[in-house]
């Protein structure tokens, strides 16, 4: 058992040295930015190299056939002196042939029927070529060196033979030129390719270094710390990042705001509690009086659980666990139910309800969240509206603007909103209005817990809507815009609410 356990301490060790050197770059063969640039220098060495083939090929192909074109042209020229003068003729024309060929390239040679050699530049006939028009490339003596050299055998008349050939060495030279200038390059663009990688590993080392190094700092407690973008393709990457990194940066400044909220406004209300209940533990003198005290504390603790109660519904509809109760809702019916409902609570606060809805269209929702949407813009509304002034709830759906200026035919969502005359909220409350716990200057001695608007947008947000509060002067004028799933553009596509259980 000790040498087992000796032996997996062993490969552990041996696993984390190893796991270590790559770590440090002691294997760049690892390096995802080194393989691609290898990858690609090999695909453009054998890419060259076949290019390169390929015109070797082509080039002593074009040679080759030039040359058989040549001695082709040249017998038919030597078959017509021959035909004219016979031997005379063909041995004359083959010695001015010789003596004009500045190159030193033709090769001639005219023998008899005894074999007797009669005229040309060749000792003797070749013992490689034993057929006739048949075309052959021998290694042959001429003065102090061998040259390769391309021939052709022809029978004439009376016995007669003639051979043609050319001498074909410059064929050989340009291929050893292509041969060399392959390796060359294929030198040269191995350099090139590890010169490459190399640069492409230091990229690829940049790019993640950046993205380690902003991670490091976060995970330290940075939240600040961001990517450079460069303008590059490493940008597909750095811009997500980033986003995300502000979305966390924001729920953690939330989460902060949120904590001293809940620290500073629901001290006021423990505390009362708490006092309270020790004044009636010391001072009551009847059961009424204890009974009173309780009621007041139960009050401020009721408050306080609704307070909580708020905070957890937030916080579920953000995190989209509701997103699973959606089904098609009638706006048209929830509207008129919570006009109805809150004009009974407009009369008793002197204000006058004034309903403004055009026919719209089923909207793929929560029925239930959007109620306590829309109850908590009409509460607030009748909570800061003076008496003898009107509310508006209207809704209207909203239509595409086609390229060409028209609007389109089937709606792309609904607006609802709802207008007070009430003292309104100034630009900086309005940026600010929809953070949790967050009250104006104007409602501070009003009873809430700052908690609706946030509520009311988390609702809009779980629809992937949008929450817009302007300035109506007087009073506020908050707005909600609702976007329609496909199924819900028509107008007729309204199923029957589906009650949900929370």
């Amino acid at each position: 058992m000790a040498q087992e356990r000796h032996h997996e301490a062993d490969i552990t060790a041996s696993q984390k040295k190893r796991a270590f050197h790559v770590r440090k770059g002691r294997w760049p063969i690892r390096s995802a930015g080194l393989n691609f640039a290898l990858a690609y220098g090999v695909i453009f060495l054998i890419s060259a190299a076949l290019f390169l083939s390929f015109i070797w090929w082509s080039s002593n192909n074009l040679l080759d056939n030039h040359v058989r074109a040549f001695i082709e042209t040249d017998a038919q020229e030597l078959r017509e002196h021959w035909n004219y003068g016979g031997p005379p003729a063909l041995s004359d024309a083959i010695e001015e042939r010789l003596e004009q060929n500045v190159d030193d390239d033709a090769l001639y040679l005219l023998i008899d029927r005894y074999g007797r050699r009669l005229a040309g530049n060749l000792p003797g006939w070749p013992a490689s070529i034993t057929r006739i028009n048949h075309f052959y490339e021998i290694t042959i003596r001429r003065y102090s060196f061998t040259t390769p050299a391309e021939f052709k055998a022809y029978n004439l008349t009376h016995g007669y033979k003639l051979i043609i050939g050319h001498d074909i060495r410059g064929r050989y030279l340009l291929g050893t030129v292509i041969t060399r200038t392959l390796i060359w390059c294929a030198v040269m663009i191995a350099l090139l390719a590890f010169g490459g990688a190399w640069v492409v590993r230091d990229l690829f080392r940049r790019m993640v270094g950046s993205i380690a190094r902003t991670a490091s700092a976060v995970a330290s407690g940075d939240l600040s710390h961001r990517i450079a973008l460069t303008g590059s393709e490493t940008d597909l990457v750095a811009e997500p990042v980033n986003t995300m990194l502000d979305r966390i940066n924001r729920l953690m400044e939330g989460v902060r705001q949120v904590s001293n909220a809940i620290a500073h406004d629901l001290r006021t209300p423990i505390t009362r509690a708490r006092n309270q209940l020790e004044d009636a533990l010391s001072s009551a003198n009847s059961t009424e009086a204890l009974r009173s005290a309780v009621d007041k504390a139960i009050c401020d603790l009721d408050h306080i659980t609704g307070i909580f109660e708020a905070l957890l519904r937030i916080a579920q509809i953000e995190a989209g666990s509701r997103r699973s109760a959606f089904t098609m809702v009638d706006v048209n019916d929830l509207l008129s139910n919570m006009a109805e409902l809150y004009e009974a609570s407009a009369e008793d606060a002197g204000l006058k309800l004034v309903l403004d809805v055009s026919p719209l269209p089923a909207l793929h929702g929560d029925e239930r969240m959007l109620q306590q949407a829309l109850a908590n813009l009409l509460d607030n509304a009748i909570k800061f509206s003076p008496a003898g002034s009107e509310l508006t709830l209207s809704a209207h759906p909203v239509l595409a603007i086609t390229p060409k200026g028209h609007a389109a035919s089937t709606p792309t969502g609904i607006e609802i909103s709802v207008r007070d005359h009430g003292p309104g909220m100034n630009k900086e409350d309005i940026l600010r209005a929809h953070e949790r716990f967050f009250r104006a200057e104007s409602a501070r001695h009003t009873p809430g817990s700052g908690l609706g608007l946030s509520l009311v947008q988390a609702v809009t947000g779980l629809h992937h809507g949008k929450l817009t509060l302007t300035q109506a002067n007087p009073g506020l004028k908050v707005t909600l815009f609702l976007p329609l799933t496909p199924a819900a553009s028509h107008p007729h596509a309204l199923t029957d609410p589906v009650q949900n259980h929370d």
